[in-house]
């Protein structure tokens, strides 16, 4: 019995942290200013767990182009 409690437990936190105001979208769009080479990136984030964008926000800001060795230019779009 425990266990289905469990899991009914756990699916309903799962469903409640999936609002859509919990949610923060990001999308990331990284250009080369030599050469013109662009990449974009989207992905989603928890308000809770903030520390996670930050710390892909901070690889991102260290990504280099293959082309010419530049650093990429970092621009960030949010949707809340």
């Amino acid at each position: 019995m425990d266990i289905d409690f469990n899991k009914k437990a756990s699916s309903e936190a799962l469903s409640d942290s999936k609002k859509p105001m919990d949610l923060i979208l990001v999308r990331a769009i990284m250009s080369c200013t030599t050469c013109g080479k662009e990449k974009k990136f989207r992905n989603q984030f928890l308000r809770k767990d903030l520390e996670l964008m930050v710390v892909a926000l901070k690889v991102f800001d260290w990504m280099v182009c293959n082309k010419c060795g530049e650093l990429f230019r970092l621009d960030l779009e949010f949707r809340v």
